[in-house]
């Protein structure tokens, strides 16, 4: 039997890549986008791999994750990998504006919606064989790297608070024999990456990133740290 991954923010950039290497992997695929019309890449790459299959989901919304959960009962899911996140509007989140609505939009997104997806689903992480629950992090959530530039308050507040959030969980649910992981893809060349106004070195492509995170989530422990794509650790 196939192992299940379920891959939200899938309609583009990591997400889509995820979805083409593990579909190619020959995994079942449950690729989860906001807009499932719109979606045209993700759908042509479902109607190449029958082992694809598509579902609406705004996580951004509580309400459609359980719906979600529960159209996917009984399930099992041996990766839920919570891909999906939003930079924010760059000028919003400025020091010298700091929009109180666009700060709870992107904690919502990034730091809510995986703890949300993760008690969702967690029955169908639990009825899974590999037990994992992964969260696609930033280097912009370490403290220590925080002094480099500023700006961009509200989505590196969003990502060290998920990594929190999923330290937690691992702490939690380790007794359960669940795996939780914390990864950061690196500056990938992505429309996220390109929003947040970064031109320096070190951008790579998404099938070198996700190819690379795909090795961490395979050999995933129950004590990992945070990582990122190079195998690196993270400081916090």
């Amino acid at each position: 039997m196939s192992a299940v991954i379920l891959v939200t923010g899938a309609n583009r950039g990591l997400g889509l890549e995820f979805v083409k290497q593990y579909a190619e992997a020959g995994w079942r695929v449950i690729a989860c986008a906001r807009d499932l019309p719109g979606a045209t890449a993700l759908q042509e790459l479902a109607a190449r791999h029958p082992n694809v299959s598509l579902e609406a989901l705004d996580v951004g919304v509580p309400t459609q994750i359980e719906a979600l959960a529960t159209r996917l009962a009984g399930q099992p899911i041996d990766v839920l990998l919570n891909n999906a996140g939003w930079l924010g509007d760059r000028q919003k989140q400025s020091f010298a504006e700091l929009d109180y609505a666009t700060f709870e939009e992107v904690l919502r997104i990034n730091t809510y919606a995986p703890l949300a997806m993760a008690r969702a689903f967690m029955p169908n992480v639990l009825a899974g064989t590999q037990k994992k629950i992964v969260v696609i992090t930033s280097g912009l959530s370490s403290l220590t790297n925080a002094a480099r530039f500023g700006n961009l308050y509200f989505y590196r507040l969003s990502k060290a608070a998920v990594n929190m959030a999923m330290r937690t969980l691992q702490a939690e649910v380790r007794e359960r024999c669940i795996k939780v992981g914390i990864l950061a893809p690196g500056m990938v060349d992505t429309r996220l990456l390109r929003s947040s106004g970064y031109e320096g070195p070190g951008v790579i492509q998404a099938p070198q990133s996700v190819a690379a995170v795909m090795q961490h989530i395979e050999a995933l422990t129950q004590d990992a740290e945070m990582t990122l794509y190079t195998g690196d650790k993270l400081p916090w």
